[in-house]
């Protein structure tokens, strides 16, 4: 279950500057390793109507949306996980860290993220080791998939940033 972390040693909360920034570095990655398609379509046989940047929601085959639209369905989507996702994830965590942690809850669901050994090791302060986490986001059905490997070699990247 997702539970607030700890406040940082100092007793600092986070903070909306610090949940902007975490939405800031998060939202432009999400949106390039999604892709945008304006149309609704099924990502893989077996899967749910999607659009613009990933979005399941009320999506119907034959919608479409602007890429004005598109902006601002990920802008409210990306906020909208962070706010299922901050609560598991301690205040101390860096920005970097957080983000990263935010991409995973954003391509695999916020529960799976919560629960994570990645988001454990953040809460415990191994930021290293939580990052090193992502290697192992890299299957589908079982099956190593390159553009998950490069995906998550890139979120690692940015998870290390701050350390």
């Amino acid at each position: 279950m997702c539970l607030k972390g700890k406040a940082s040693s100092r007793g600092v909360k986070k903070t909306g500057a610090v949940a902007a920034a975490v939405i800031a570095l998060a939202t432009p990655f999400v949106a390039g390793w999604e892709g945008k398609r304006n149309y609704a379509y099924i990502p893989v046989p077996g899967d749910v109507p999607t659009i613009c940047y990933g979005s399941t929601a009320g999506v119907k085959l034959g919608d479409y949306k602007t890429d004005a639209e598109c902006e601002a369905l990920l802008k409210r989507e990306v906020g909208e996980f962070w706010a299922r996702m901050d609560p598991c994830v301690d205040d101390a965590v860096p920005v970097s860290v957080q983000a990263s942690i935010l991409e995973l809850g954003y391509n695999v669901g916020t529960s799976a993220a919560c629960k994570s050994t990645m988001v454990r090791k953040a809460n415990a302060g191994d930021y290293a080791g939580a990052c090193a986490e992502l290697d192992r986001w890299v299957k589908a059905s079982g099956r190593t998939l390159k553009g998950l490997v490069n995906r998550r070699n890139a979120s690692q990247a940015m998870c290390v940033r701050d350390l």
